[in-house]
């Protein structure tokens, strides 16, 4: 059965966006995980990589990754483990000062799932224009701002 417009705007946002958030992020990690890393172990490795979310390509250590990850860390993110899993794979090393540097095969994992990013982003975005996920974003924007949190950051 189809809601009317008047019955989809009585709905609660807090249940959708949070359903949304569920759902989209489950998807995403899934198909990340089909591909070899988790988010947060390709979060670590963006963070690592020169020409991503590092600058200048320079290590970093788990507490400086953690500070810069926390906007976006979920609560059952383990990045000691993640980390842990990418020594031991080979695609980060770690030196005297703790701080975890790139592989060659982790510069190779990251750009595995970079250039699924597109295909994933396609997969979500289906059947919606650009202006109405426009508009989405700037009423949640909107909502966030309304009850004092900085749409900025979340």
């Amino acid at each position: 059965m189809k809601n009317t417009d008047a019955e989809l705007a009585a709905q609660p946002i807090g249940y959708w966006a949070g359903a949304a958030h569920r759902v989209i992020i489950g998807y995403i990690r899934g198909e990340m995980s089909a591909l070899g890393l988790t988010q947060p172990q390709f979060w670590l490795l963006r963070n690592l990589s020169a020409g991503d979310l590092s600058t200048d390509g320079q290590g970093l250590t788990l507490a400086e990754l953690t500070d810069r990850m926390r906007a976006y860390l979920h609560d059952d993110d383990d990045l000691e483990s993640a980390a842990a899993d990418l020594l031991d794979r080979g695609l980060v090393t770690r030196d005297a000062g703790q701080r975890l540097w790139i592989t060659e095969a982790g510069r190779r994992g990251h750009a595995r799932i970079k250039e699924q990013g597109p295909a994933i982003r396609a997969r979500i975005h289906d059947g919606i224009d650009d202006a109405d996920y426009v508009t989405t974003l700037k009423v949640l924007r909107r909502m966030i701002d309304n009850v004092g949190g900085d749409p900025r950051a979340s």
